[in-house]
């Protein structure tokens, strides 16, 4: 049985998301667990979410919020800011979901994050085809 769709297509954060992912060289975007993800070859980011459920909260749907691979060497400090969250099943493998809702959006803070996720996920050519993109 496929998963509901949990987006709008026609909603604005989610087309600055897909402006910004899909910008990464052999990016694409494919429609999993009723949500865009973003994928070169494996997937680097997510549109929408919901919190991991604890033992201290329930599980909440952020479904405007971006869901990327942190780079381990800056998860602790983001995990210390609310607008971040442990999202539910991916946590464990080292993701982390920030929520759009929360204060004025950064969108360079938004590229930054998904860039360094990408860079976790993507193969040699891709970053390097991105690196000699950023140098032109």
């Amino acid at each position: 049985m496929p998963h509901p769709i949990m987006f709008a297509d026609d909603d604005p954060v989610l087309a600055r998301v897909r402006a910004i992912a899909l910008a990464f060289p052999e990016a694409t975007e494919k429609v999993a667990h009723g949500r865009p993800t973003f994928r070169c070859g494996k997937m680097f980011a997510m549109y929408g979410g919901g919190t991991k459920k604890t033992e201290h909260r329930p599980h909440e749907q952020r479904n405007t919020s971006v869901l990327f691979i942190a780079d381990p060497a800056e998860r602790t400090a983001l995990e210390q800011d609310e607008r971040f969250y442990l999202p539910a099943y991916m946590a464990s493998a080292g993701w982390l979901g920030l929520d759009l809702t929360i204060g004025t959006v950064d969108w360079d803070e938004v590229r930054e994050l998904v860039d360094a996720s990408y860079r976790l996920i993507a193969p040699k050519r891709a970053i390097a085809a991105l690196d000699a993109g950023a140098d032109a």
